[in-house]
């Protein structure tokens, strides 16, 4: 309890605010992500002024200890340890003929069993559901659409959407036309439909490592050769390795998370993406950007998508509603182009066309204002979930764990150090009915065998919190 104004007055009352606070966190009332009171609930729970309570925040904010988020409030931060970061792994000497299809598919097959805690999961929206508004605005389409509704649509897709999706990209100052932008059904067919357009079996792709295991898999199935380009935990690939790697292979395309990358959650900041457009420009190497998590950051702004620093026509940009709406409609999307011709061709090949109903609907709550709405909600719990996550694991995993701490997305990289098996810590979470990722999925080599990657786009909860505790534990028998 605050006590009483005395002779040092206001100065004594903002520094028992700030001690209230420290306790708060120490005893674990307030955790790291969490948001603390308000200026005004805690100026009229202490009985003091406002600008009291708020010169306490901000002092605790220049000490590291909280953060001010705009029209937010104030959240208590993690602390940050040296050895959280995950380190640089070695450039590829050459490209691999992938072999991982079977070693994801038992993955795919443990992660999606019924009644497990969804870690090994990377589904984003479970953390602020639009269930209910995508329920309201599908009724109205039913309504106003009649039998129109269940017919198919166009193969390149629904009119409004890609208007929408046009507007949406003017924005960052992209003009594009609408016969450029293909819908497809999620971004791995828009990522498939790209591949096709530029590459045939045998060429070298180049790709991030660690890298979503969905690109991968894609490359395999496509008779296509990897080439590995290390991440940087903060800033996307390393240029200078992607340089080297230009100059001594004959790469035809680059497959780049060019926003929030999966599973490490790096963001490439505009320079270093217009670096890396005119640089494979220069190389007259395609660029395919995977840009479905772009919507989800945590930094002050949105990444402008590479398309923008195109000068050549090189670039391809792929995304989806998966992470942002709903994954169930797989409703995706490429900007093909000077490819776009082709690109509308593997369009009907392969899948004749998206769903109509689900892009009317999409087109629908886009246009409501409720999808940009609930964006900023999504990305507000996704953040505080990276926060507690963090915070849980640094408690309950071997001290020698690196993590790696998302600029935006929903998924954390751990490196659990040469001593653990991932693979075994795989199986022992699944017998308890937590589902992770193994590493191994996330390189074309067979690099990463003691990482995992964790998912924090989950309703957070004890039960969550109580899962970390578990999965600490299992860790300890992971040992090789």
């Amino acid at each position: 309890m605050i006590r009483q104004k005395n002779s040092q007055g206001h100065d004594f009352l903002y520094q028992q605010v700030i001690q209230l606070i420290r306790d708060m966190s120490a005893q674990q009332v307030l955790l790291p992500g969490e948001k603390l009171p308000s200026l005004r609930k805690m100026a009229d729970n202490l009985n003091i002024s406002i600008p009291t309570v708020k010169q306490a925040y901000q002092v605790l904010e220049d000490q590291g200890l909280v953060e001010a988020r705009e029209k937010s409030g104030y959240f208590l931060k993690v602390v940050s340890m040296a050895r959280n970061l995950p380190k640089r792994v070695k450039l590829s000497r050459e490209p691999v003929v992938v072999n991982k299809q079977a070693l994801i598919e038992q993955v795919y097959s443990a992660i999606h069993q019924a009644n497990v805690v969804p870690f090994g999961i990377a589904n984003p929206i479970a953390a602020a559901p639009t269930d209910k508004a995508l329920a309201r605005n599908m009724r109205r389409v039913m309504t106003i659409a009649g039998s129109k509704a269940i017919n198919y649509g166009p193969t390149d897709g629904f009119v409004p959407l890609k208007k929408q999706l046009v507007h949406r990209y003017l924005d960052f100052g992209i003009g594009i036309d609408m016969d450029e932008l293909v819908i497809t059904n999620g971004a791995q067919e828009a990522m498939a439909i790209a591949l096709k357009c530029v590459t045939k079996p045998g060429d070298v792709v180049a790709i991030e490592t660690p890298c979503y295991h969905g690109i991968i898999e894609l490359i395999e199935s496509l008779g296509l050769k990897a080439l590995e380009i290390p991440l940087c935990p903060d800033n996307g690939i390393w240029l200078s390795d992607l340089e080297r790697a230009l100059n001594e292979h004959d790469i035809k395309a680059c497959l780049f998370s060019t926003a929030i990358s999966n599973p490490v959650g790096s963001f490439m900041p505009d320079t270093n993406r217009q670096q890396l457009v005119e640089l494979l420009e220069s190389h007259d190497v395609v660029l395919i950007e995977d840009d479905v998590y772009g919507d989800l950051y945590f930094t002050a702004k949105r990444g402008t998508p590479a398309l923008a620093y195109s000068k050549k026509g090189l670039v391809i940009s792929c995304s989806s509603f998966s992470k942002t709406a709903a994954p169930s409609y797989r409703v995706g999307w490429l900007v093909a182009g000077k490819f776009a011709t082709q690109a509308r061709r593997y369009k009907r090949a392969l899948s004749c066309s998206a769903s109509l109903i689900n892009q009317w609907t999409l087109s629908e709550f886009i246009a409501s204002g409720e999808y940009d709405r609930n964006l900023k909600v999504l990305r507000q719990r996704l953040r505080d979930n990276k926060e507690r996550m963090r915070w849980c694991l640094q408690q309950a995993m071997p001290k020698n764990t690196r993590i790696s701490n998302p600029k935006g997305g929903c998924v954390m990289w751990l490196d659990l150090g040469g001593e653990y098996d991932s693979q075994t810590l795989f199986l022992l979470a699944l017998e308890v009915g937590i589902s992770i990722t193994p590493g191994l999925v996330f390189s074309a080599s067979n690099k990463y065998k003691s990482c995992v990657r964790l998912s924090y786009g989950v309703q957070w909860s004890a039960q969550i919190e109580q899962a970390i505790v578990t999965l600490g534990k299992l860790t300890l028998l992971a040992k090789k």
